[in-house]
């Protein structure tokens, strides 16, 4: 029933496409419609297939690449046209169900996910040490984990040279009373100088004030001092054991205050442009499911990771409670509005003071820092849209994600050709970051300006079967290198298949077999994802997802050197980013988005650094996947499962080529 539902789309989507290639006329009341296709086919010349433009043969039949019936191709053409537009007529372009957008100026709120975990807080980190030399006869603290207060004692400690100095402040308390009294000015001041060197001397050491002052009111030195703590917190390390000798400096303790943890989170280099210094993040652990902690951006590491190609983000987080221990995972989430020039458009933010050091000081006028007193500086210089700007002045350029055709480094779009109703011309853009649904149009086009959004695949694909320039054809009058095939060629040679051989590899990128019998496990994890799509099984989807990144951590990078460690490298940033996502995502479309950019990147690490040959690769194609702009996909076998639409349209696509000839294929 599948089947027969799919092959009555194709059959649909072939007569609106011969409609559009023949210009969309209408008949006419009256007229006669075999007579009218009966001309048609004395003007016909060339058939073509409405997926495969590039296919042209002299009559009728069947596509050699995806079997679908050929369409007639109009003897004559627009010549009236530019070199880049196409006419079509008002029922073809119903038939061929072209949907046009404005291009606007707008801002769009931008989800950036990061991974990361809970880490301790340095700034309240501190260490107990001791300030004199001595023997540890109690430890009032014995374990580690245990939570102390401020002004906690800690432990007491026997010191004959603290004996010493206790005495001399008794001496210089006795001296300080006797020359009080005294006419002679110089022993006077001597004495109390000298009481109150004793007295720092102490407070050096360690000693309380009331600890010093017990000691003159008593007029007793004791030979045992007790050490107590700084602050408050947890105790996470213990460094000595009752009874131990101990000098100046020893470590005692290292207490953390886990009111304010910090949690670190890798940021790849795509990210970079939607994060600012002192932005806010919502931030979810696995213990706590569903509860959101906020935090703010504090630190952006200047300094790429060239092993992980991502930046480390550090996130100041409240954490009165305790709930977040270190060394939690966590998931966060940013949300962002990018402006023009890339800046960060935070109406919270804009015209505003903050601390460099401190993100959670902000402050209306220009000032110091209630924390560290370090003068504040201004939100713009910190890449925050200012208040001045108008939405209109700051806000970018954005057209819907589904206009662009996207091929390598190019971007075409098509635009309905004001005042010329039914013609639309196409043009290469420049673009920026995409979000969410839209993509930053940086340069090429204009406000107002009306692009096709939904129909743009079969408009492009009637300029290449005119020669015009296309996506696929900059220059025009060219078919794309791989597919060409000419009448007279029989059998499954049509398609030009690539067979090739058991390993493709740039010659330049010397592997080692230990490096490719790593890229055959993680090729082994990749299938068993592109299986669970075609089951439209997202469950099995995110644990096989967990897999693949455990597969890429199981790579050893240090195998490669020079250029087939930078090509990894950047494979790698792709494929840890978009494992992460289908791990996490219980949405099946969301992981399929996911696993083109995976694919993308495994075809190039199989190309460029090959495999240990336990795999056969082969590289399969759909034209139809994400609004008709086509993506790729590998499979260890040539039975065809379509991993973008799984059993709505299971065998739709085509087989492009084999770039690994396997063992299990043997």
């Amino acid at each position: 029933m599948k089947k027969s539902i799919i092959y009555i789309i194709i059959v649909l989507a072939a007569f609106i496409t011969g409609i559009l290639l023949g210009g969309g006329s209408e008949e006419k009341p009256g007229q006669d419609a075999a007579h009218n296709h009966e001309m048609t086919n004395m003007k016909t010349e060339v058939w073509t297939c409405s997926m495969h433009p590039q296919i042209r043969m002299p009559e009728p039949g069947q596509c050699p690449i995806c079997g679908m019936d050929l369409i007639p191709v109009a003897g004559e053409e627009d010549h009236g046209s530019g070199a880049r537009e196409l006419k079509m007529s008002p029922a073809a372009v119903r038939l061929a169900e072209i949907q046009t957008t404005k291009a606007e100026h707008k801002f769009i709120p931008a989800e950036i996910r990061l991974a990361g975990r809970v880490e301790y807080d340095e700034t309240k980190v501190k260490n107990i040490t001791a300030w004199v030399p001595g023997r540890l006869d109690r430890l009032f603290v014995d374990y580690t984990g245990i939570t102390v207060k401020e002004g906690d004692h800690m432990v007491s400690l026997y010191s004959p040279e603290l004996l010493t100095a206790q005495e001399e402040l008794i001496q210089a308390k006795k001296s300080a009373r006797e020359f009080k009294s005294s006419g002679m000015k110089i022993m006077r001041e001597t004495a109390v100088k000298t009481l109150e060197a004793s007295r720092d001397k102490l407070r050096l050491w360690g000693l309380t004030q009331k600890q010093i002052d017990t000691i003159e009111k008593g007029g007793k030195a004791t030979d045992h001092i007790t050490i107590y703590s700084p602050i408050s917190g947890i105790v996470v390390h213990k460094n000595v054991e009752e009874g131990a000798y101990v000098n100046t400096g020893t470590k005692l303790y290292t207490v953390a205050d886990l009111s304010k943890v910090w949690v670190m989170l890798d940021a790849y280099e795509s990210d970079l442009v939607w994060l600012r210094y002192g932005q806010e993040v919502d931030i979810e652990t696995e213990a706590y499911p569903g509860e959101i902690f906020k935090g703010t951006i504090s630190f952006i590491d200047p300094v790429l990771d060239q092993k992980t190609r991502t930046v480390k983000v550090r996130v100041n987080v409240s954490n009165k409670e305790g709930k977040l221990k270190p060394g939690m995972l966590a998931h966060s989430v940013v949300h962002s509005r990018v402006a023009k020039a890339g800046k960060v458009m935070d109406v919270s933010m804009a015209g505003k003071w903050i601390c460099p050091m401190h993100p959670e000081i902000v402050k209306d006028k220009k000032g110091d820092c209630d924390i560290c007193g370090m003068p504040l500086v201004t939100t713009e210089s910190l890449g925050y849209a200012a208040v001045k700007d108008t939405e209109e002045q700051t806000a970018p350029l954005v057209i819907p994600a589904s206009a662009p055709l996207i091929t390598g480094k190019r971007a075409v779009i098509y635009t309905a050709k004001p005042g010329n109703e039914g013609t639309f011309e196409g043009r290469e853009i420049t673009l920026g970051p995409r979000v969410g649904d839209y993509y930053i149009v940086k340069s090429g086009l204009r406000e107002g300006e009306m692009v096709v959004t939904n129909g743009s695949f079969k408009i492009d694909s009637a300029l290449q079967i005119q020669a015009k320039p296309s996506m696929m054809s900059p220059e025009g009058d060219a078919v794309p290198a791989g597919h060409a095939v000419h009448a007279g060629m029989e059998g499954n040679n049509r398609s030009q298949i690539s067979e090739a051989g058991s390993q493709i590899k740039d010659k330049n990128f010397k592997t080692s077999d230990e490096f490719r019998n790593q890229i055959d496990d993680v090729l082994g994890v990749y299938f068993k994802i592109q299986q669970a799509l075609t089951k439209d099984d997202p469950a099995a989807v995110k644990e096989h997802g967990k897999l693949l990144r455990t597969a890429l951590d199981n790579v050893d990078m240090t195998l490669l050197k020079g250029e087939a460690h930078m090509a990894w490298m950047k494979e790698l940033a792709t494929l840890n980013k978009h494992a992460d996502i289908i791990s996490a995502a219980s949405d099946i479309e969301e992981q399929r988005k996911s696993f083109e950019p995976v694919s993308e990147a495994l075809k190039s690490v199989v190309i460029k650094l090959g495999t240990g040959g336990r795999h056969t690769v082969t590289v399969f194609h759909c034209p139809m996947a994400f609004n008709n702009k086509g993506a790729d996909w590998l499979q260890d076998n040539d039975d065809l499962r379509n991993p973008y639409f799984g059993s709505m349209m299971l065998t739709c696509g085509e087989k492009k080529e084999v770039l690994v000839t396997g063992s299990n294929n043997q």
